[in-house]
């Protein structure tokens, strides 16, 4: 990305305005990319658990696969989830509020005893699931940003502020030398003057 300047005071100041303000902002970048890049960590590794223990809790239910042929699937349905969200690091995420079931009534008498705990169980998996989905999108809403953030960060650190110091830089010199011409130029006018006037007092 080329810098536009003009070889002038005025643009030296934008520049020097210009390089400031990411001078600035560069070290919060730095900061926030590396806290989004923990909390990315963290976001995976609790989606991660949370799948974990699903798969270890369809494991400690497995020995009730045979009587699951007799459970009703329509007795128990998720009616809403809650979402609310949470900002993490400058970003909002979504957290996950309260599920919302409806359970169907059953007569308790003519229905297996464990049909109670049956219902029980699918709250326990459906939370299960449904949180590790919910850290899942936090997780990839993080990484977005982290990703945009480090973007800023390398274009700043490696592209502007280097482009603004060496903007400077070309503004400066060429002035310097603009003032070093006309020192130059006005000393050839004086000598040039000094001679003529010697010229003429010696006729």
């Amino acid at each position: 990305m080329a810098i536009k300047f003009q070889y002038n005071k005025t643009s030296l100041t934008e520049m020097g305005k210009q390089l400031k303000v990411r001078q600035r902002a560069l070290p919060t970048l730095q900061n926030k990319e590396s806290a989004l890049r923990l909390e990315v960590r963290k976001a995976k590794a609790d989606s991660d658990r949370l799948i974990d223990e699903l798969e270890q809790a369809l494991q400690r239910y497995d020995y009730l696969a045979a009587l699951w042929n007799e459970f009703d699937p329509g007795l128990i349905a998720i009616t809403d989830v809650d979402l609310y969200t949470k900002k993490v690091a400058g970003v909002k995420t979504p957290a996950l509020g309260e599920i919302h079931y409806e359970i169907k009534p059953f007569n308790a008498f003519v229905k297996p005893a464990w049909y109670a705990d049956g219902v029980a169980i699918l709250k326990e998996l459906s939370r299960l699931g449904i949180e590790s989905e919910v850290y899942k999108e936090k997780a990839r809403i993080l990484d977005y940003n982290r990703r945009k953030t480090t973007q800023k960060v390398n274009l700043y650190e490696k592209v502007q502020i280097p482009g603004y110091q060496e903007a400077i830089r070309k503004i400066k010199r060429y002035m310097e030398d603009e003032e070093n011409l006309s020192k130059a130029s006005s000393k050839i006018v004086k000598k040039r003057h000094a001679e003529e006037e010697e010229e003429a007092s010696a006729v």
